[in-house]
């Protein structure tokens, strides 16, 4: 497989709504995604699916503009389409075509040979795993395989971007680690761009750098996961073996605190604290290296930073708690992409 010099942004949108008459089901005044692996979250009809029909040239926005690989969306869907991969949610297969003819199909429909498209499908169908089922009829296929050969029809004219719409729905977790190491080798090792859209936190914090984050309708944030998250300069990760109430005590004694606790296998404990002001690292160790036998053995330690699914609760809640009453909402910007909006 190999991989196309795709431009550095993939998706840029510029005062950009999609109404269904009077509704305004997406609206985004000023997003740029660049090249990379993206995830794209938001609850239940934040418009994740209006967007991904809008990039596919399938959906005719009301208002503003917009381009995905550098090609105009309402001028060139067409073109698009022959160089973006779409994997979608729900089945949508030909009963009786074997895995290799409907990949060989979705090949032609991009603008392949019959001979090339072919060529392609049996490529992709032994990359992904599916050599020995590929003159089987899909619909035959168990879940994970479905997903896998849906995954191929969307690789079978080796696009620039793919848009992979909740590519783990239905897996087990041995499926689904399967296909996001897939996902994943497919943008370190073969350089494709990548949209993940999906309402599993965990899929976009292993796969993803970038995120874009919608709420009803609208982008709320957008930017590099790392900058998004908050990070803590007084709070600290810690690695425990055996009891740490001693150490608890003795942190409460020296003015920190434990934010939370949690039980791993054995006899783990891991526990985020927080620190007095000007404490630092080292001083956690001193404290631990001072109790003795009575502490627990500390295993690691490093900085505590945001999760996933804390971001994602921070920005929207964040962002709907002025309708209760303050006027004002939150925003931020870094000086660059990373940005936190209000609709």
């Amino acid at each position: 497989m190999t991989a196309n010099g795709a431009s550095r942004d993939i998706v840029r949108l510029a005062g950009l709504s999609v109404h269904y008459g009077s509704f305004c089901a997406f609206r985004a005044t000023d997003l740029v995604v660049p090249h990379g692996a993206i995830g794209l979250l938001g609850p239940n009809g934040a418009g994740k699916s209006t967007l991904i029909k809008v990039l596919l040239g399938l959906l005719r926005p009301r208002d503003g503009s917009g381009t995905v690989l550098g090609l105009a969306i309402r001028e060139h869907s067409s073109e698009i389409r022959a160089r973006v991969g779409y994997m979608a949610e729900n089945d949508s297969f030909v009963p009786g075509l074997t895995a290799v003819q409907f990949v060989s199909l979705a090949g032609e429909l991009a603008g392949m040979t019959p001979r090339d498209a072919l060529r392609r499908a049996h490529e992709v169908l032994t990359y992904l795993d599916l050599e020995e089922a590929r003159y089987r009829r899909v619909e035959e296929f168990s879940t994970g395989m479905k997903q896998r050969f849906k995954l191929a029809q969307a690789l079978v004219h080796d696009p620039e971007l793919l848009i992979l719409d909740e590519p783990t729905n239905g897996l087990d977790p041995g499926g689904r680690r399967t296909m996001l190491d897939l996902i994943r080798s497919l943008h370190r090792d073969f350089g494709k761009s990548v949209i993940l859209a999906t309402h599993l936190l965990e899929d976009v914090d292993r796969v993803c750098d970038h995120l874009v984050l919608l709420d009803s309708g609208a982008v709320v944030a957008h930017g590099r996961i790392d900058e998004l998250r908050e990070h803590w300069k007084d709070r600290f990760r810690l690695r425990l073996d055996g009891d740490p109430t001693s150490f608890i005590d003795a942190l409460g004694g020296a003015g920190g605190e434990v934010i939370s606790r949690e039980a791993s296998p054995g006899s783990h404990v891991e526990l985020v604290v927080r620190l007095p002001e000007g404490r630092r690292c080292r001083d956690v160790i001193e404290l631990v290296a001072s109790l003795g036998d009575r502490a627990a053995v500390l295993r690691s330690i490093g900085p505590d930073r945001e999760r996933l699914g804390d971001l994602f609760r921070r920005i929207v809640v964040d962002r709907r708690a002025p309708l209760a009453g303050d006027s004002t909402g939150p925003s931020g910007d870094d000086g660059g992409r990373s940005r936190v909006a209000t609709a």
